[in-house]
């Protein structure tokens, strides 16, 4: 029986593989001794200022209102709880912008491609006066010249005693949940349950005869059934707080203040011209010959660019778009401009002054627009690899 001869292993800097880890060991070395350097050097910096690092400042008393919160919020609550309301308003600005960027955006990019030759002139226009305008100065156009130019509270805009515009901000009716709020729930539940039924029968359907079946009829009943049952067994779902002039501003209800609205207005119009062009080109990498296919077989036009068109298009609209939507989480930090108390502006910002605590308020803010970007990057991914087109 033959035997292999041993193999000789070179070790010798001739050999590019071994030169390759040596490059890589180097590498790591220097990148570790680069870390150990500044670590030393800053806790050695604190300690001859007598500043005490950690997080132990979070249970201090913060001592400052915060114009804007979603949750209760005190000046007398914690670093803690300011760190949740300026996480929070972060958030809803983001939420905020993503939705009205992505729906602006897809209009604006079907009308790019309209056969209306004014729409598609105005959409040209649309895109590329606002993606070309800094998205700073469009926050300070909406801000100082719009908003801060409203009437005041007493000459405010009203629409039927519910809204009022005024320049300190859109008050506006405020939802508290009422004693069937629970059982209301319940009810969207068991709607959505039953449409989720109801689709995959009707998909079924579809498949096995060829005709289709609408959902949305027995949905819509099952939700008012059970929703007006809910209501008459157990009282209202939600109570409404309407806003009321007293002395020389608004109380009760809630308010959009002039920084959110600014702030979303501005990261919206700026965004969604980019959306434009991403929806565009996405329609346009679609094969021409698909959308006469589906003319040729009768489909309207609608029909044709919901289930033929865009299906296609979003395998090449979706990695752009991520990018976007990302660039609306950091751009939001911009609200420290005009005041918005986002995580920035409260704790890379007011929260530092008082404490001190910069490498700590720091992290801890690049922190959270670190996660909100990839928790964004996920779920985009997720997204992309389930259109993605499997070769088989």
């Amino acid at each position: 029986m033959l035997q292999r001869p041993p193999v000789k292993r070179d070790f010798s800097l001739t050999n590019p593989a071994m030169r390759a880890w040596l490059y890589q060991i180097a590498v790591v070395i220097a990148v570790l001794a680069i870390a150990g350097y500044l670590l030393h050097n800053t806790v050695t910096n604190l300690a001859q200022r007598g500043i005490t690092s950690g997080f132990a400042f979070l249970n201090n008393s913060a001592g400052f209102g915060i114009v804007q919160h979603l949750i209760d919020y005190q000046q007398g609550d914690t670093y803690a709880r300011v760190f949740v309301v300026g996480l929070l308003n972060t958030l809803l600005v983001s939420v905020i912008c993503i939705l009205c960027a992505s729906l602006l955006g897809f209009v604006v990019g079907l009308a790019r491609l309209s056969d209306n030759w004014l729409l598609r002139k105005l959409s040209a226009i649309y895109i590329e006066t606002f993606r070309n305008i800094p998205p700073l100065l469009q926050i300070f156009f909406w801000y100082f010249a719009v908003l801060r130019n409203l009437p005041g509270p007493r000459q405010a805009v009203n629409a039927l005693d519910t809204l009022f515009l005024s320049n300190r901000g859109l008050y506006m009716p405020a939802a508290q949940f009422g004693p069937g709020a629970l059982p209301a729930a319940l009810a969207i539940l068991i709607t959505l349950a039953v449409a989720f039924m109801l689709i995959r029968r009707n998909k079924r359907h579809q498949m096995l005869t060829g005709q289709q079946r609408r959902a949305w009829p027995l949905t819509l009943a099952t939700l008012v059934v059970l929703i007006g049952l809910s209501h008459l067994l157990f009282g209202h779902a939600l109570l409404w707080e309407f806003p009321a002039l007293r002395g020389f501003n608004f109380n009760g209800g809630m308010v959009l203040i002039p920084e959110l609205a600014a702030l979303a207005l501005a990261l919206s119009v700026y965004t969604s011209s980019f959306i434009a062009e991403i929806i565009r080109s996405g329609i346009q990498s679609v094969s021409h010959g698909q959308q006469e296919a589906a003319l040729s077989l009768g489909l309207p036009k609608s029909v044709t660019l919901r289930k033929v068109i865009l299906p296609q298009a979003l395998r090449v609209i979706i990695p752009p778009l991520t990018s976007q939507y990302l660039n609306i989480v950091k751009n939001s930090s911009l609200a420290a401009a005009i005041g918005y108390p986002d995580m920035v502006s409260l704790f890379a910002g007011t929260v530092l002054n008082q404490t001190g605590q910069a490498i700590e308020t720091i992290a801890m803010t690049m922190s959270v627009y670190l996660a909100i970007s990839l928790l964004i990057s996920l779920l985009m991914n997720i997204y992309n690899r389930k259109i993605a087109l499997i070769e088989r």
